[in-house]
């Protein structure tokens, strides 16, 4: 059986999630995991070794080029803080390794439509690391919106994506370093509403963006964030992602028939199902009849085959295989950049103003 390869290029915390989507994939290998202090990238394997083993253990490498130039590498997985990422995407593509990249993906679209010229010209694929859009449940939901019946003309799609940060969070997480991370909450968990938005409509771009930072850092990193999508057709998106809010991770769509709630839409909840809500109302000789089923799909948690994570790096894997690229992929990363730029711009415009 082909075994995709996969190197991590860095230490960082969020890979250790995805290396248990990686040996839950049944397609995919790490091979190595490298960090500009190899003592870390021993620890590291050391400690994800002990929850999921590979055989034979991955080697840690002291740098980030020694892994580009493995011949025991045919991927890798980029966690590396945003400010990073468009230098070693680029060189990733150069040294032809497919690469899957964090998010938000980069800086600026500017920077990203860099990122994917790179890896069309040396032919490699390029996939950002958005977990829920390789979730079985995905299809599932998909359907209930083409349906017709059970949601309608879809006019308003509403999502929260927030955490609150432990104590320390705002004077040591990287994701208030505005050199490393400028988009805060909005890139961190924005990404994710704006991204299901998209999704919901087909990857129909909004004609109006507008945003609203409600708190920030005093280096100006959103720490609060809303936005405001407004769509051809008298369609609206709103959404809210926070470092300051309690943990919340739902998404709604509603239209002229009914609705449909994802109280998880980010990472499914624990257990071996996940669920949607379905509530549209019918008449009969008496009035309005409340309708209301619950679909469930046979779907678990980062720690089964069956989760997100190793659907995506199966998912990755059989493309690699395939030997055609997925031009799709870099397009979901694009417009989702895109619509965070413009979220942002307009949100900082009114801070000034």
């Amino acid at each position: 059986m082909n075994l995709l390869r996969i190197g991590f290029l860095s230490a960082a915390g969020i890979g250790r999630k995805n290396w248990k989507g990686v040996y839950h994939s049944g397609n995919c290998v790490i091979t190595a995991v490298a960090s500009r202090d190899v003592a870390k990238a021993r620890s590291y394997i050391e400690a994800l070794q002990a929850e999921a083993a590979f055989s034979p253990a991955p080697v840690a490498l002291g740098s980030y080029e020694e892994l580009l130039a493995s011949k025991n590498v045919d991927a890798v997985y980029i966690p590396l803080p945003t400010g990073l990422r468009k230098e070693w995407v680029i060189r990733a593509a150069q040294a032809g390794k497919h690469v899957i990249c964090e998010k938000p993906c980069a800086v600026s679209a500017a920077d990203l439509e860099e990122m994917l010229a790179a890896c069309r010209r040396h032919n490699v694929q390029f996939l950002d690391g958005v977990m829920f859009m390789h979730s079985l449940r995905l299809g599932r939901i998909r359907e209930v919106l083409d349906d017709g019946a059970s949601v309608g003309d879809i006019k308003r799609i509403t999502s929260q994506f927030s955490f609150l940060g432990h104590e320390g969070f705002f004077d040591r997480n990287i994701r208030v370093n505005a050199a490393l991370e400028p988009a805060g909450c909005a890139g961190d968990l924005g990404w994710y509403n704006i991204r299901f938005s998209l999704w919901a409509m087909n990857w129909q771009m909004p004609r109006e963006i507008t945003g609203r930072i409600l708190a920030q850092t005093p280096e100006g990193v959103p720490t609060d964030f809303s936005g405001e999508l407004i769509f051809d057709g008298g369609v609206s998106a709103g959404f809210y992602c926070s470092f300051i809010n309690f943990r919340q991770q739902w998404a709604n769509v509603s239209g002229t028939k009914g609705y449909l709630q994802v109280p998880d839409f980010v990472n499914p909840f624990s257990g071996g199902e996940t669920g949607i809500d379905v509530f549209n109302h019918g008449q009969d000789g008496h009035g309005v009849v409340p309708g209301y089923r619950r679909i469930t799909v046979a779907e678990h948690g980062c720690t089964h085959p069956t989760a997100p994570e190793a659907n995506m790096f199966r998912n990755f894997a059989n493309q690699v295989f395939s030997g055609q690229l997925n031009e799709a992929w870099p397009m979901w990363s694009l417009k989702t950049q895109m619509v965070l730029d413009e979220c942002l711009k307009a949100a900082r415009k009114v801070v000034r103003s």
